[in-house]
């Protein structure tokens, strides 16, 4: 679920949560997103029976960033992952043509699966970075960040994503698809009021680094490559549906398994529609925070709800 919620713990969670309820109560109606882009997930062709490409994936033991590499893996690529512990690198559902299995490392591993390779370290260290595309012959990468802010620091998505870049450049990859989130850069409008709200108050170190993020690219260093920001709207669990659009209104949920089949296709089809764009993208959910607050987001926002926000990946990725 995207902006997982955790403010400090007592009287301002409780408020808080108190606030989104009542907002996505009282709300009347939402905007109806415009789809300018459907994707369909089953029946995507393959550029060549015999074309396999490797996929460099930052991020890839999180939820959105595992389930870009289950899907890589699952359309024949290869792929070759930064993680800060090879541990929490599993596979993020079942799978029994793949014979994976949810939060285990049977094959879902360098050691059992000869498509992965896996690289332990920092994207904050740039030795590290380049070590993923040294001699893998990486054609795109993923960019799926996200971390605890005590841990991982308030300019990690810059930082590291600044040192991809420059290892994009020197070893000559072009394609390449950053995860952001809806109230981004000039989506603000698309985000339902409530997380507006959000965004602007206990979110707003989280998205001051989003922004920068974005700016690397959209008026800066990595303007020149082939990138696609996508701004996803509420991130959920699931298979699959094989349906997302990029909207123009306001944003709904979206599973993680359709976010990431989005980002195999900015970096694997040649005639990717929306490059050199930030786009903002939901599914057949709704849009705005109703469509947000079903299955288990509740009872998910209230265990949120009793963290400190500064040990929160808000994001969830």
């Amino acid at each position: 679920f995207f902006l997982e919620l955790s403010p400090h713990r007592g009287i301002v969670g409780e408020c808080t949560m108190s606030l989104l309820l009542a907002a996505s109560a009282s709300a009347a109606a939402f905007l109806v997103p415009h789809a300018t882009h459907p994707l369909a997930l089953a029946g995507r062709s393959r550029r060549a029976a015999d074309a396999v490409s490797t996929i460099a994936v930052f991020g890839a033991s999180g939820r959105t960033g595992s389930e870009v590499v289950l899907q890589a893996l699952e359309r024949g690529e290869e792929v070759s992952c930064l993680v800060r512990d090879r541990i929490r690198l599993t596979a993020p559902r079942d799978h029994a043509e793949m014979d994976l299995r949810k939060g285990s490392m049977h094959n879902f591993s360098p050691y059992m699966n000869d498509k992965m390779v896996r690289t332990e370290g920092s994207v904050l260290n740039r030795a590290d970075v380049d070590d993923v595309f040294d001699g893998n012959n990486i054609t795109g990468v993923v960019v799926a960040l996200g971390g605890k802010t005590r841990e991982v620091g308030p300019t990690l998505l810059f930082d590291g994503t600044t040192h991809i870049i420059a290892a994009c450049k020197a070893h000559g990859v072009k394609r390449i698809c950053v995860v952001s989130t809806v109230g981004a850069g000039d989506s603000m409008d698309q985000a339902p009021w409530t997380f507006k709200l959000l965004m602007k108050t206990m979110m707003q170190k989280i998205m001051d680094d989003k922004n920068a993020q974005e700016g690397l690219f959209l008026d800066g260093p990595g303007a020149d490559l082939e990138f696609c920001i996508v701004r996803p709207g509420g991130l959920k669990q699931g298979a699959p549906t094989g349906i997302v659009n990029v909207i123009d209104g306001e944003a709904g949920a979206i599973n993680r398994a359709d976010l990431a089949a989005f980002c195999l296709d900015a970096v694997l089809d040649p005639d990717f529609a929306h490059l050199q764009q930030a786009v903002c993208i939901s599914s057949d959910m709704g849009s705005g925070f109703k469509s947000l607050m079903s299955d288990k987001t509740m009872s998910r926002m209230g265990s949120e709800l009793a963290r400190p926000l500064e040990d929160a990946n808000p994001f969830g990725f």
